[in-house]
């Protein structure tokens, strides 16, 4: 299988974090994904032309990083994904929540590095960094549960926490977050996410 990638994403950084917990290997192509100037040689396959896409054997796509971490989950029997249940909807939750979040901060940065300035609104940043900040008070309150759990929830926490401190390390989320800096420190030594730290 063959992933158009970024080094930067947090969302490929979900699906490479899975595939290494899983024990699957993926070819990585190289892409440059971008909101304005879209990189054609993804569009053919997914007309978004966003990463991460995978490329299955047989020629197909999958896109996005939810779909592509649960199709590699279902591959090795079902680990990441809870069966229907109370976890699994804790685990599906936490990873939309860690999501939003992600979304919210790409916005804020797009605003900032693709906008030009003079179209750029205080409110619209404002607005995203609340998501922000309501999302992480809502981590904490969430990380003392969290305990060694390793699952699609965990994960896109994980990757999460470890964007915003590549992108936003002014933010200090650990700040007045003690439940959540802990579990971070643990789980960010995990060798997954110790080998796809994001990178410019």
């Amino acid at each position: 299988m063959k992933l158009f990638h970024s080094a930067a994403s947090p969302f490929v950084r979900k699906v490479t974090v899975c595939a290494a917990e899983l024990g699957i290997a993926l070819e990585r192509l190289p892409s440059a994904p971008h909101p304005v100037n879209r990189d054609k040689t993804i569009i053919p396959l997914n007309p978004l032309g966003k990463v991460p896409t995978l490329i299955l054997d047989d020629g197909t796509a999958l896109f996005d990083s939810r779909v592509i971490c649960e199709y590699l989950d279902a591959q090795a029997g079902a680990r990441l994904f809870p069966a229907p249940g109370p976890a699994r909807w804790r685990a599906l939750t936490e990873q939309s929540l860690g999501d939003g979040i992600l979304d919210a901060g790409i916005l804020l940065r797009y605003e900032g590095v693709v906008r030009p300035a003079e179209k750029q609104s205080e409110e619209w940043r404002a607005g995203q960094m609340d998501k922000i900040l309501c999302g992480l008070a809502e981590l904490e309150t969430r990380a003392a549960g969290f305990g060694e759990r390793v699952d699609i929830g965990t994960i896109t926490i994980g990757c999460t926490l470890g964007w915003l401190d590549f992108r936003f390390g002014e933010i200090g989320w650990r700040s007045g977050r003690p439940q959540l800096a802990a579990w971070f420190e643990r789980f960010a030594q995990r060798p997954s996410m110790a080998g796809s730290q994001p990178a410019a």
